[in-house]
């Protein structure tokens, strides 16, 4: 795959991903309608500082797990593929028709900023799936490290125009979510993406 064809892949699949309701979402959504959009704006903020936190972890230990051996790419292939394959199927065969904007904790117990960078730190799904699903889209021959800072900013700009979106339109947004056939249909086109993207992985040579 050329250097184009992993731009677009990667972009076109984060993208859907970006639109797929989450726990980042829900904060988004709940701090807008609750605080206002300042404190949101920082909340995405602070859920962009926790993906770049997670992207470094990722981009150091995925480098040199790669340049180890063969052996150690072998497998970390297969569990992503793994990984990625179960994601998918439990979307497909259980979507949620729901999708709540009240996730615990109290929204005026701390900032914005630290609530959202501590909410996607804290998550250690997130390093699971970027272990998992970045790999796939590093072109032949190029630097783990430099193209894993790479797709988690494309992966970060996206996100961040997402949340503007949100929060300029957070009502709407809200009811939008709210209906459980959009929800469906996004569980179950995200599910799909993994489905494909875990036979690419699986099918995928160094």
């Amino acid at each position: 795959m050329s250097v184009t064809d992993s731009l677009l892949a990667f972009t076109f699949a984060a993208t859907l991903l970006t639109l797929t309701p989450g726990l980042d979402t829900a904060l988004i959504l709940r701090t807008s309608v609750a605080e206002g959009g300042k404190k949101a704006v920082q909340a995405a903020l602070g859920i962009d500082v926790g993906c770049f936190i997670w992207g470094a972890l990722v981009a150091f230990g995925l480098g040199a797990l790669l340049a180890v051996s063969e052996l150690a790419y072998s497998l970390l292939k297969w569990c992503g593929a793994a990984y990625l394959c179960w994601l998918g199927v439990q979307l497909l065969l259980r979507p949620r028709q729901s999708f709540t904007l009240t996730p615990g904790g109290d929204a005026q117990s701390s900032n914005g900023f630290l609530r959202g960078m501590l909410g996607n730190v804290l998550n250690p799904k997130m390093g699971v799936f970027y272990v998992s699903f970045l790999p796939q889209f590093i072109p032949v021959g190029h630097s783990p490290l430099v193209w894993t800072f790479l797709l988690v900013s494309i992966h970060v700009c996206l996100g961040t125009l997402w949340s503007l979106t949100l929060i300029l339109a957070s009502g709407y947004a809200a009811s939008m979510l709210k209906n459980p056939s959009v929800v469906k249909w996004l569980e179950r086109a995200t599910g799909t993406a993994f489905l494909l993207f875990a036979a690419r992985l699986a099918l995928s040579k160094r």
